[in-house]
């Protein structure tokens, strides 16, 4: 994918960062603790979900749907592959035939493997206070049984997910509490490999309460899953997104730049296009608000953001020149974080939705 790089939008992800990322997230762990990297939505949006050299690393790793469970599979990943998210009753005979561990909490979803015969290999979601699936506990028993009366179901594992982690303390403890009670329930009836609630902001604020396996996120990809994480953990931001400038030009006073006139220059002026747009995931919204860092300097994104293109003020750099690098987060002096908090969203969303188009570029920390 990529191999031939032409365009000059691209994600850059350090594959080292990455791997470093990894080495401490292990630092709060067990030597006996697995780690399952959640890899949904493209790997959040830098494609490591596509480097077999870096997933093979692992024994079990964790999609959203089945059907990204699948694409692991015709990539070559061999090993297990967990699916976060109750899945569809249409998609049994896909999970059966590609192999895939799936997360369950529907009475239905049973009901319907058994009448189809299905054999699966599941893990029992927990419903502890996240409010939005999962087994509750007083229909524990009740599912437990139906589980029990289908021999062709495989139960590998249980789970829950904690809402408020990274902010409310007794809520999660809370939330814990109850999930130690199902794990009981569980461990009564059947055999199990793995128990797991502990995601980014677990794994940083309640490393003690750690089963036998955890599920990093964000903090794999080097950026922060609360605030004051990275106070906690020493992580390596993996991506940056840059692009180049394609056009430069002078403009008179009073000139108006992009669509809707929505910025009218002010003096004589020297404006920059830079083409990346909101169709590759660079948000409407920072239209002249945003900034961006030519020549390591931050200069002000002006005019509505087009679909494929935006314009920037470049009047107060010196030596500017078509080609210059223009970075929309160099996580140095624009981070991901300054570009979510601009957007009034969270770093998960920008960097998870930096579109297919834009190209993605692995390399090592000796690259740079």
């Amino acid at each position: 994918m990529f191999e031939d790089i032409t365009r000059p939008t691209v994600l850059e992800v350090n594959l080292d960062n990455f791997k470093y990322n990894i080495e401490q997230i292990r630092k709060f762990l067990k030597p006996e603790t697995t780690i399952m990297p959640v890899i949904k939505a493209e790997g959040y949006g830098t494609y490591i979900n596509t480097r077999l050299d870096i997933i093979n690393d692992f024994d079990i790793v964790a999609v959203a749907i089945v059907d990204e469970g699948i694409e692991l599979r015709n990539l070559g990943y061999k090993k297990d592959i967990f699916v976060l998210n109750q899945p569809y009753i249409s998609e049994i005979e896909k999970i059966e035939k590609n192999n895939l561990v799936v997360g369950i909490c529907s009475e239905e979803f049973l009901e319907e493997a058994k009448r189809k015969n299905s054999k699966l290999r599941i893990h029992i979601e927990i419903e502890t206070g996240m409010g939005r699936t999962g087994v509750e506990l007083k229909d524990l028993n009740n599912f437990i049984n139906m589980l029990k009366e289908n021999p062709n179901i495989k139960v590998e594992g249980v789970y829950t997910h904690l809402s408020s982690a990274d902010e409310d303390f007794e809520y999660t403890k809370m939330q814990l509490e109850r999930f130690e009670k199902a794990v009981e329930k569980v461990k009564d009836n059947f055999d199990i490999k793995y128990v797991h609630s502990l995601a980014s902001n677990g794994i940083i604020n309640f490393s003690k309460y750690q089963h036998n396996l955890v599920r990093p996120g964000i903090i794999m990809y080097g950026y922060e899953s609360g605030i004051g994480v990275k106070e906690k953990i020493d992580l390596k931001p993996v991506a940056t997104l840059k692009s180049k400038i394609t056009f430069l030009k002078e403009v008179e006073k009073d000139v108006s730049i992009s669509y809707g006139r929505r910025f009218i220059s002010k003096r004589k002026s020297k404006i920059a296009t830079v083409p990346i747009g909101y169709a590759d995931g660079l948000r409407r919204v920072l239209s002249n608000v945003g900034e961006v860092v030519i020549n390591n300097k931050k200069v002000p994104i002006i005019g509505s953001i087009c679909m494929d293109s935006f314009m920037v003020d470049v009047t107060d750099i010196e030596n500017v020149s078509t080609g210059d690098d223009v970075y929309i987060w160099d996580n140095k002096n624009i981070t991901l974080e300054d570009v979510a908090k601009k957007c009034d969203t969270i770093n998960y969303e920008i960097l998870s939705t930096i579109g297919k188009r834009v190209p993605r570029k692995f390399i090592n920390s000796l690259d740079k």
